[in-house]
């Protein structure tokens, strides 16, 4: 199956022939579909035109130096990056250390687009640009749309209240159903994001919006159109069933939706600019042969409003949840419950996608930070100046045994990039050796003999549901 953007990140998932029993998404052990059926079962899937002054642009050929970071152009032309030498080597450092099969990372400034780092780690085979690559199912993400399209919708809130059971490994019709013998556990929309409730959102979505509803939310959230950028981007791409059980299961984000790690990135930005997005930008500046810039790129290009302010400050209300009291609280905080990254709220969403025939774990996290302003403690020292927010995108494809997820990934990038603005208390990840994980095994393992990543030690049992 041939792709417009390099070789699909999924690679691994057998795209062109996998069977419908042989991914597990969001914990789920159902039957999936094909991934093939979601980007067109055969010829090129559609990518976003690239700017005529970068064409050619080689992003998996980027130079890392003291104080720039550049790609090759054709004509002997260097493209000057956006990128942050000191943050893509942080990023570049964690997922070589860890030895993750494949990873990418994209971090974003909010306010302005510019790519801070722009990092694809491949451990075997040749270099290429994941960033781009839309192939792996969006899972959980998606819940971020989901969330969206039920607040501008259907009118509902961050704190409306669901009871539910079922649901945590697969949905079935029965969990659809409310049944007050069997809905024992209660939450709030927002208590369902951090913790990637499926039954709650598959049933939200069931009684309260339309297909041609939520696939609006999606579209105007990029999914099945161009996202413009300075390469070619793979569409992220979206299928709604016309069945009941099947639109449910799109909507809690079991599978129909693909994602790249670069729209990740934009989507949590666009959440965090109140709804209006702005256009990615990694390359500021084009030099010839000689040194001479030759062209120079536009900043802070706010794009067509895809969601009302008031619905992307609910939905950051629901993210922060997924770190304060959900399924990434372990990732940002260490045993006594300290965080990483103190005083620094983080808004994010996980996703996970498990393909047992090919032995492969997916994990992602997108997110932004600080998604309200730093309050710095009595008789710390602030920063000399506050802190940009920024949006992060992170994919990481795991072997059977593991040390490091994509909240964890995204976790140590967030921390460089604080310790670099000099945040009170905030300490840059640190490099050393890990110990595999088996992919069976969650974060709450209390097996002492499993070792754990790098700068998470292991914490008490915590029940967690969903991804």
């Amino acid at each position: 199956m041939a792709f417009g953007v390099g070789v699909p990140l999924v690679g691994a998932l057998a795209i062109a022939t996998c069977s419908h029993s042989s991914l597990r998404a969001e914990g789920a052990h159902g039957d999936l579909p094909s991934i093939s059926k979601l980007v067109g079962g055969s010829g090129a899937a559609a990518v976003a035109p690239p700017s005529a002054n970068l064409a050619g642009l080689e992003l998996a050929k980027i130079t890392v130096g003291d104080t720039l970071a550049t790609a090759p152009l054709p004509e002997k032309k260097v493209a000057h990056l956006t990128i942050d030498p000191a943050l893509q080597r942080a990023a570049d450092g964690v997922m070589a250390m860890h030895h993750v099969p494949e990873a990418s990372v994209v971090l974003m400034d909010v306010a302005t687009g510019r790519i801070l780092v722009y990092a694809s780690h491949v451990e075997k085979g040749p270099a290429r640009d994941l960033c781009v690559e839309a192939t792996a199912p969006a899972a959980s993400v998606f819940k971020i749309v989901t969330a969206s399209s039920l607040v501008e919708n259907a009118g509902l809130t961050a704190d409306h209240r669901e009871c539910y059971s079922g649901g945590e490994q697969r949905l079935n019709e029965k969990d659809l159903v409310p049944d007050a013998k069997r809905d024992r556990w209660c939450t709030t929309l927002a208590g369902a994001m951090g913790r990637s409730i499926n039954t709650v959102f598959a049933r939200l979505a069931l009684h309260h919006l339309k297909p041609a509803q939520l696939e609006g939310t999606a579209k105007s959230l990029g999914f099945g159109g161009v996202l413009p950028f300075d390469v070619p981007v793979q569409v992220s791409a979206e299928h709604f069933p016309e069945d009941q059980l099947g639109f449910a299961r799109t909507a809690a984000g079991f599978w129909n939706t693909t994602l790249s790690p670069l729209h990740a990135a934009w989507l949590s930005a666009t959440v965090a600019r109140g709804g209006e997005p702005v256009r990615p930008v990694l390359v500021s500046e084009v030099a010839n042969e000689g040194g001479k810039v030759v062209w120079t790129a536009d900043t802070s290009l706010a794009q067509k409003r895809a969601i009302k302010k008031s619905t992307a400050e609910a939905v950051t209300t629901m993210m922060e949840s997924t770190v304060s009291d959900g399924t990434s609280f372990r990732a940002f905080h260490d045993p006594k419950g300290t965080a990483f990254l103190p005083n620094v709220v983080v808004a994010g969403k996980t996703g996970t996608l498990t393909d047992p025939t090919n032995q492969r774990f997916y994990t992602w996290f997108t997110g932004f930070a600080p998604s309200h302003p730093i309050v710095v403690a009595e008789g710390d020292t602030p920063a000399n100046t506050p802190p940009r927010q920024v949006a992060i995108g992170v994919l990481v494809v795991n072997n059977p045994t593991w040390t490091i997820k994509a909240n964890l990934l995204a976790r140590e990038v967030l921390r460089a990039y604080f310790a670099q603005q000099k945040v009170p208390n905030v300490t840059p990840p640190q490099l050393r050796a890990v110990q595999p994980k088996a992919a069976g095994d969650d974060d709450e393992s209390p097996n002492p003999t499993i070792g754990q990543p790098s700068t998470t030690p292991g914490t008490k049992h915590r029940r967690q549901r969903g991804s």
